[in-house]
């Protein structure tokens, strides 16, 4: 089973490219993807013997998550990662339909592993086909500025792509793979992409060189739009149609090859490579060669025009043969006939023609007149610098097929996006990490060791192509002056063929190899699962060779070729491979800036200056080698890295860019710690308290619906949830209940965090998330909680008193409040409201918040079509037309729309109907508190109240007043059996009710005192919640009488009825108004300091909002929120 469990591990490593039999035993883990490992969450029903008699003991109920040291050891020492590269392949097709065995990475040292495929990465088409030509172009010393540029860059990125690659394996994807695990796989995916793309166009400027060496060089009469007599625009266009069809078909075949079989390509490789330093040395034996013995590739120049040696074999106008002067080829080709009288092109007959040496020699001081630049304009003719030339001012140029034209408008930063690709190939030897003997000595030495070789190789070319080469040679793109010959090669011995020959195999073998990589890189990040468009080309044939993605890349390969211009295709690639260098550096920056814990290569030659000088030069020639291919670059990373943030798969990598948001919150919050902010930077940083159900599903999802319309804001928002239980044997609920909170704010699109909380109750766990939630400055400043809604049943009477201690708790803790009331009727946010009122009642000054939270659900959808009314109250004494004027100047300068008006609300008499409400709450709240007491409690509680209201009583000596109320007596229908009860309800409604000629009492009972005696009786309508009439002795005066009564017992409930009054006035008046309104938002009056009358608090709310379909009650924080100044 251990060996299975590796085996398995191995093959996640290779990217499950094949069908296993063996049966992998399943992981645990925290649902989080993690990379694949011998020891993570290895889980191993048989490691039970594996404690038995090795004195672990003590440790072998954690055996299931913590190995022992031996096993991980010997997991590691069989552990493979190896990239599911092409001898995976060619081993898979040797034994198809066997089952795959595990891998044995083959042992490569630094030379042939890393070194050599990095040489033949790097030397390429561009030092065959353009380096004289750039040389020639931009002189020598602005091009040794550009070789060093780039070599510099690619140096500096070389140390910091070794200072990652040390850090740990590198698996299959290469740079890829080091991006992505460093900064994160949206950082990741996008340098991904255009570093794959870098490498399909790649491909297609290897096809395009290795068509123009066949076209040009090798074969040029097998081109099939034939160029022979044409001119212009017509020869350019012939050119680039024989490249596209050329190109196309060596793209079908090498694509071919690929899919055939990739070993081919392997076992291609050493003679390509082979090729390429042939190619090389030839250049440089020929170097040596001319300071003694140049080659003689004459040149002919007719005035200072450089003429296409072709179709001639005398550079000379006439010559003497036998005592005669016979006219040339060359006469014939600018003259009408072959006679010494001949009408002949002007240019012609006004200028010398002049033989010059094109290789003079390293000796022979050329140097001097190549140091500098000579850049031209598209049609410009090549002239020889120093040579007299008579042309006729008003004349237009004859036979300009005659002579070498400059083929593109050149200047110094097209020749750098021309010449970077070059240097590219730098990541062979980290792409090959798992076939390495010693990965992590190799990389660095054979990486640093090849863009060492590279980088001399090219500065010496520049100083060595500039002295042995004549300027007009150089500066010839197709080597039309030298008899067609590539110019390279003229420099070569023993043969300008060695040249052709190698530069030819070498374009084809680079080609093969960007076919072969392109869609293996590709491949990986599907794989990867970051981009989910992308995930159908991680399939592939039965050994795992990536089709689809081959397809994809062959056709990318053929935009490439459609353009076919070598000097416009090198540009592009440029871009993406200069946009993976940058990430690459900043990858290193990051990491060793951050200074995390697993930040430990083994290479330690490097810093962060370093790496930021590295991504500073890539930004920098990016823009320098087009600014406009540098922006669509940036675009299509941009792009690609916002897409893979909203749509793509979420990856822990342990990346640098977690570390730099953790890092930058640090800072912030140490920031925010500095003071609270100013009341122009505060907005709703929500704590959302929910409630679950016995299935752990939340209950009232709308309040999220209400958080994300309030999120115009853009603040903090945490959503909690209280458990009760214990922590250890309700840990696996809270995980579940956390869940859910994710998926419900993922479906109602709230960003923000959740957070469960157990505790032994559910007040202290509400508790503890109003007080423990969010960290340092960034904690909530607003808690929304719904209306508890069966607040009257019995079976839920805590559920109000944790609401009650709630609001307290908010109160105290300097907090907003938010409560909707109706939570249920509240709209979901894919609802529109095409018109209505949101309706603020703004009755005593909260701090703004009142004006704010309309704002902020207008930023919303949801909202956003509804206008917004603003009433206020005034009393007696108030000047409600100043107030209106005040209050819309007020609103003026908050820059907020609105209507506004005012309400008067005159002073007027209780009502019996108030009477009534205000008994019927009590005589409930009494009903609840008897449920929560015990019978001993309840007759302790009656005896306390009792006491307490007789001494009172006693107490009180008020004017003899007696009165007697008489109500019609019917048999007591409500009476209670239980004499305790009937005792304690006579005596609460004694001590906290006024009496009143309609409102119904307790059971019959005297109350005497020294000065008072009310007798009070029950009618069976009176139970019933009706009103009886009064009779006899109650008089509208008597009334009156009985309210001026005012003894001791009396004032102990005026609090009460005055509440109950104030509600249902204001109540009538927002009905009136607001009933109609989509929402209506109003303050929430505090509960009572006492707690005894929590009960009555929640009547009063409800009375408060009766007739309103949805409410917002809100509670200011004790500080203001909004301001009129800017």
């Amino acid at each position: 089973m251990v060996n299975n469990l590796i085996e398995c591990e191995e093959e996640e490593a290779a990217a499950n490219s094949q069908v296993v039999n063996t049966t992998c035993p399943p992981k645990k883990g925290d649902g989080n993807p993690k990379e694949s490992s011998p020891f993570i969450n290895s889980t191993d029903p048989e490691k039970n013997q594996q404690y038995d008699g090795k004195n672990m003991a003590l440790f072998e109920e954690e055996m299931d998550t913590i190995p022992m040291v031996s096993s991980l050891l010997s997991s590691l020492a069989n552990y493979s990662n190896l990239p599911q590269g092409s001898k995976e392949h060619e081993e898979a097709e040797n034994n198809e339909g066997s089952r795959k065995k595990p891998v044995q990475a083959p042992r490569m040292g630094t030379l042939m592993g890393v070194y050599l495929p990095c040489l033949q990465n790097i030397l390429g088409v561009i030092l065959f086909l353009r380096m004289t030509w750039m040389v020639g172009i931009g002189g020598v010393i602005e091009s040794f500025i550009i070789v060093l540029m780039c070599c510099s860059t690619t140096m500096l990125t070389a140390i910091s792509m070794s200072a990652i690659a040390t850090n740990g394996v590198v698996p299959a994807g290469g740079s890829y793979y080091m991006i992505s695990r460093s900064l994160g796989p949206e950082f990741g995916g996008a340098v991904g992409i255009c570093f794959y793309l870098g490498t399909t166009y790649a491909g297609a400027m290897y096809i395009l060189g290795c068509i123009e060496i066949l076209l040009v060089y090798i074969v040029p009469q097998a081109a099939v739009f034939k160029m022979e007599g044409l001119e212009g625009a017509e020869a350019e266009a012939a050119m680039l149609n024989n490249m596209r069809v050329y190109g196309t078909l060596v793209l079908s075949f090498m694509a071919i090859v690929v899919f055939v079989g990739v070993k081919y390509v392997n076992k291609l490789a050493l003679l390509f490579l082979a090729c390429v330093i042939c190619s090389i040395l030839a250049v440089y034996a020929g170097v040596i060669k001319t300071a003694f013995d140049p080659p003689v590739f004459p040149v002919c120049v007719l005035g200072n025009r450089t003429l296409v040696w072709k179709g001639f074999d005398v550079c000379a106008k006439v010559i003497e043969r036998e005592n005669a002067t016979v006219t040339t080829k060359l006469w014939q080709i600018f003259c009408d006939s072959e006679f010494l009288n001949a009408t002949c092109d002007s240019y012609f007959a006004n200028n010398n023609i002049t033989e010059i040496q094109g290789i003079p020699g390293v000796m022979s001081g050329i140097l001097r007149e190549n140091l500098f630049g000579n850049y031209m304009d598209k049609g410009a003719f090549i002239e020889k610098l120093g040579l007299p030339s008579i042309d006729e001012p008003d004349s237009q140029p004859t036979n300009t097929n005659r002579y070498v034209l400059a083929d593109i408008t050149s200047f110094f930063t097209m020749l750098v996006g021309i010449y970077f690709p070059s240097v590219t190939g730098i990541m062979a030897g980290s792409n090959r990490s798992g076939d390495l003997q010693d990965a992590q000595k190799s990389i660095p030495i054979g990486t640093i060791l090849a863009i060492t070789t590279t980088s001399i190789i090219y500065m010496s070319s520049v100083l060595l192509f500039g002295s042995c080469i004549e300027g007009m040679v150089l500066r010839d793109k197709f080597g039309e002056a030298v008899r067609g010959n590539l110019v390279i090669g003229t420099l070569a011995w023993p043969s300008p063929w060695v040249i052709v020959i190698g530069s030819f195999f070498s374009t084809c073998g680079a080609g093969l190899q960007s076919l072969t990589g392109a869609p293996r890189l590709l491949q990986a990040i599907a794989r990867d699962g970051i981009v989910p468009f992308l995930r159908v080309f991680g399939h592939g044939k039965a050994n795992g060779e990536p089709t689809w993605a081959l397809l994809l890349t062959a056709c990318i390969c053929e935009s490439g070729i459609l353009i076919a211009s070598l000097d416009n295709v090198a540009p592009i690639l440029s871009m993406f491979f200069l946009m993976c260098y940058m990430f690459v550096n900043l990858a290193c920056a990051v990491q060793t800036l951050l200074r995390t814990p697993n930040w430990r290569p083994r290479f330690k030659f490097y810093h962060w200056t370093l790496s930021f000088l590295g991504m500073s030069l890539c930004l920098s020639l990016m823009f320098i080698c087009s600014w406009y291919y540098a922006i669509v670059a940036m675009g299509i990373a941009g792009c690609i890295y916002k897409y893979i943030e909203f749509r793509g798969a979420e990856k822990e990598w342990g990346d640098g860019i977690r570390g730099v948001s953790l890092s930058a919150a640090r800072f912030a919050l140490m920031r925010l710690e500095e003071g609270p902010p100013h009341t122009k930077n505060w907005r709703p940083q929500i704590l959302v308290l929910v409630s679950m159900d016995s299935e752990l599903n939340v209950e009232q999802p709308r309040l999220l619906s209400l958080t994300n319309q309030l999120k115009a804001g853009k603040g903090l928002t945490i959503v909690g949830t209280a458990l009760e239980g214990t922590y250890l044997e309700n840990h696996p609920q809270g995980q579940q209940a956390e869940q859910s909170l994710r998926k419900l704010m993922e479906a109602e699109k709230v960003k923000g965090f959740c957070q469960v909380v157990i505790s032994s109750n559910m007040r202290d766990a509400t508790s503890h998330l109003v007080q423990a939630g969010g960290l340092g400055g960034l904690q909530h400043n607003t808690v929304l909680a719904s209306w508890p809604r069966n607040w009257k049943q019995a079976e839920d009477h805590q559920s109000w008193r944790n609401f009650i201690e709630l609001v307290r708790e908010t109160t105290a803790a300097s907090k907003a409040l938010m409560v909707p009331k109706n939570i249920s009727a509240f709209p979901s946010n894919g609802e529109r409201f095409t018109e209505g009122h949101i309706d603020v009642w703004w009755i005593v000054h909260d701090g703004g918040m009142l004006m704010l939270l309309p704002f902020l659900l207008r930023q919303h959808k949801v909202w956003r079509k509804c206008k917004m009314r603003i009433f206020t109250v005034a009393q007696m004494d108030d000047n409600s037309i100043q107030m209106k004027k005040d209050l819309t100047t007020f609103l003026y300068h908050l820059r907020i729309d609105a209507a506004v008006e005012v309400v008067e609300m005159h002073e007027s008499d209780i009502s019996a109907y108030t009477y009534e409400k205000t008994l019927m709450m009590e005589q409930r709240s009494q009903i609840l508190k008897q449920i929560n007491l015990t019978k001993t409690e309840r007759e302790r509680e009656i005896q306390s109240i009792t006491d307490s209201s007789r001494g009172s009583i006693r107490r009180k000596n008020p004017a003899a007043v007696t009165t007697h109320l008489t109500v019609t007596e019917e048999p007591v229908a409500c009476k209670k059996e239980e004499k305790p009860e009937e005792e304690e309800q006579l005596i609460h409604d004694q001590s906290t009710n006024p009496p009143t000629p309609a409102t119904p009492q307790s059971p019959s009972a005297d109350a005497e005192t020294p000065g008072t005696a009310v007798q009070m009786t029950w009618t069976e309508a009176k139970c019933d919640g009706e009103q009886a009439k009064p009779i006899g002795a109650t008089t509208p005066e008597a009334i009156k009488d009985l309210f001026n009564m005012k003894p001791e017992w009396e004032n102990l409930n005026q609090s009460n009825l005055r509440r109950m009054h104030t509600a249902l006035r204001l109540n009538e008046v927002i009905v009136k108004k607001s009933q109609e309104a989509r929402l209506v938002l109003l303050n929430m009056p505090g509960p009572p300091k006492n707690r005894s009358g929590d009960e009555n608090y929640m009547e009063f709310m409800e009375v408060l909002t009766e007739g309103l379909n949805r409410v917002l009650l809100v509670r200011g924080g004790g500080r203001e929120v909004i301001t009129i100044y800017s």
